[in-house]
């Protein structure tokens, strides 16, 4: 009983945050990667505890961040990308940027816009999308990042049926922005640092 109050009350501190970041701003993409960032990092700091209790957090937060954006009328589909950027940044913030928290946000961000009946393929694709661009940003292994965010995107549409995972499959399977997604089971490691080039 505790953990469901707990976990909704998770949500709605996102969902409100997210909601919050959005009223008046003019960049929309850029307040949902700040909103979902900024209200994850402070979510996971005080929770350093087992894995499964942060992969938890991150769907909630995530999930809460997807109604949040819902709730001020941008389409969630087209937010996926932002949000996605949002919580991989925010989770890297306070050193939990593994491919599992990859997998956990891009399925969360999937099973949220399913949620609100929302088209997952192109949540699916945005989410990966949204991979590809932190794990650039980041410095985090961009192949191996955006096949976490896949493999999330597909776990997360197996809990919903098998059209929903011919769907995902199809969009997210191939090259996307230039970064050939892998699919597979997604090891529970820190997700690696692209390595420097020498100047």
């Amino acid at each position: 009983m505790a953990r469901k109050r707990q976990s909704k009350n998770v949500m709605a501190e996102a969902r409100q945050n997210v909601v919050g970041s959005l009223e008046g701003a003019g960049d929309v993409a850029g307040a949902v990667v700040e909103g979902v960032s900024g209200t994850l990092a402070r979510t996971l700091e005080g929770a350093r505890a087992a894995e499964q209790e942060i992969s938890g957090l991150v769907f909630e937060t995530v999930t809460g961040a997807v109604h949040g954006v819902a709730e001020v009328g941008v389409e969630v589909g087209d937010a996926a990308k932002s949000i996605m950027m949002g919580a991989i940044r925010g989770s890297q913030q306070v050193g939990q940027a593994t491919l599992e928290t990859v997998v956990g946000s891009a399925g969360a961000v999937v099973r949220g816009v399913h949620d609100l009946g929302g088209d997952i393929g192109y949540a699916a694709k945005g989410a990966v999308e949204g991979a590809i661009e932190a794990a650039r940003d980041l410095g985090m292994e961009v192949e191996e990042t955006a096949s976490a965010a896949a493999s999330g995107a597909i776990r997360a549409a197996g809990e919903v049926g098998t059209e929903a995972v011919e769907q995902v499959q199809k969009v997210v399977t191939g090259t996307i922005d230039g970064v050939k997604v892998v699919l597979g089971d997604t090891p529970r490691k820190e997700a690696r640092r692209a390595p420097r080039a020498s100047r």
